[in-house]
């Protein structure tokens, strides 16, 4: 073969000399028909893009190096991005860069050595979106836990949306779906994705604008069923992640089966393993939730009975005080006082009517009627002066015995462990109930409920000081 290609470029030039270019344009035709589909393994070095989209680098191993130029047909093709150090293998044709004078290859597919490519570019896409912090844990929003309006991005077609359509039906009946749909796999399908995102985000925006809540959208769910990793690379492209983490909705990422995982599901706020346990992480179950709802009252009310039960314990704890003490012997002695005063109340109207009685029948017997009808209406006036004298003071004592009444109510009410709080004091009880008097009776580290005129405060012993002048 070189014998071949160097007697076509040397026939008959020995006589009549070639110029510079007709002898490049031979040479880059001898060696487009000699090596026109050739395999080449090396290590990139030197590699550019051009602003017109043209790849240019350099293959190269331990003693020689080969420039190469992947245009921007073939690059498109390819989903990893190039880098110096990268090991590659590359199918080509040669070719001859006229400018330069240089035989270059001219790059029409190219596959990284060991890793696959898909894989590379999956590694490669996930490493520079991290480092941009688009997979923050601080970035994540939680899920709602009873979503009434739930998105869907899948395939109308596929069987993910019939799983989740079979879930969520028989787990509630509250919770609708609105369904965007979009292609799933093949050439376009991010791009699909990422119009359904959207769509469901504006239609969102729109109802929250209107005050139409329930027309808004709770969490979105993105995914597909199962597939290789081919099948799920829509998933794995870098404006989906962008479109997801863009959402103003919260995102559940559910593709492929649970060992699946794509750049999609690390750029959501939540991963479900399957489409199908997404439906379930959005739709709990409306039998669960009853019963849980009635554990959570009777916890609510066996806590209420021992609250109010604790709390008479206290409020007969102090009445047994010494101020109600007080206030209860003072009570008594003004019933008693007022019992005493109309009991002797009573024996001295009597004693002054047996007096009158026994006067006017020893009177009869001496006096004329006439005398006897004058002394009888003479008495009677007395008494009825001396009754309207005793009711007077009758009345001033039972006005006196009022008032003391009314004073020593008072008296009670200044006296009641409730006024005092209310003046600004406060009633220290130690963790069994019993009412602290003395700093002597708690230790530091101790914990204290101290009562107060209105609600309690929950406290912890740090210091005492045994003498506190107020």
């Amino acid at each position: 073969m070189q014998q071949s290609l160097l007697s076509s470029l040397f026939d008959s030039t020995e006589r009549q000399p070639l110029s510079v270019s007709e002898l490049t344009l031979k040479i880059r035709d001898a060696l487009e028909k000699s090596f026109a589909t050739i395999w080449v393994e090396g290590e990139i070095s030197n590699f550019r893009q051009h602003s017109s989209g043209h790849w240019y680098f350099t293959l190269k191993d331990e003693s020689a190096q080969l420039k190469a130029a992947c245009y921007r047909s073939a690059n498109q093709r390819i989903r990893f991005r190039l880098e110096d150090g990268l090991q590659v293998r590359v199918r080509g044709r040669l070719s001859v860069y006229e400018q330069q004078g240089a035989y270059q290859l001219v790059v029409e597919a190219l596959e990284p050595v060991g890793a696959g490519a898909l894989q590379l570019a999956f590694e490669q896409t996930k490493a520079r979106l991290q480092s941009e912090g688009l997979f923050a844990q601080e970035l994540k929003r939680p899920i709602p836990f009873f979503p009434r309006r739930i998105g869907v991005v899948t395939s109308a077609s596929g069987a993910a949306i019939r799983d989740i359509i079979n879930v969520i039906s028989r787990r509630t009946r509250t919770v609708h779906l609105l369904v965007a749909p979009a292609r799933v796999q093949g050439e376009g399908a991010s791009h699909e994705i990422i119009r359904a995102i959207r769509f469901l985000n504006d239609h969102h925006a729109r109802a929250v604008r209107e005050a139409r809540y329930d027309a808004a959208i709770d969490v979105l769910i993105v995914g597909r069923g199962g597939g290789s990793i081919e099948d799920l690379w829509a998933f794995n492209e870098e404006a989906v992640a962008r479109a997801i983490r863009s959402s103003t909705i919260p995102v559940i990422s559910a593709v492929g089966h649970e060992t699946d995982f794509t750049i999609a599901d690390f750029a959501a706020d939540l991963r479900a393993p399957t489409p199908s346990a997404a439906a379930e992480l959005v739709a709990a179950h409306e039998e669960e939730l009853c019963e849980r709802l009635e554990q959570l009252a009777g916890g609510l009310r066996r806590t209420l009975n021992h609250r109010i039960a604790a709390e008479r314990g206290h409020v007969r704890e102090l009445t047994f005080a010494r101020g109600f003490d007080e206030v209860r012997r003072k009570l008594r002695g003004a019933v008693a006082n007022v019992e005493a005063r109309e009991d002797r109340l009573r024996v001295t109207m009597a004693h002054i009517f047996q007096n009158t009685l026994r006067r006017f029948e020893a009177a009869a017997r001496w006096l004329s009627p006439m005398e006897l009808h004058n002394r009888a209406v003479t008495q009677g006036a007395r008494l009825d002066a001396v009754v309207r004298a005793r009711e007077a003071a009758m009345t001033s004592k039972i006005e006196k015995a009022r008032q003391q009444f009314g004073f020593n109510v008072a008296a009670l009410e200044a006296m009641s462990p409730l006024k005092v709080l209310e003046r600004g004091y406060a009633i220290a009880q130690d963790g069994s109930g019993r009412i602290v008097r003395d700093v002597s009776a708690v230790s530091i580290g101790d914990e204290l409920r101290v009562r107060l005129w209105k609600g309690a405060l929950g406290c912890r012993v740090e210091k005492s000081e045994p003498d506190v002048e107020l």
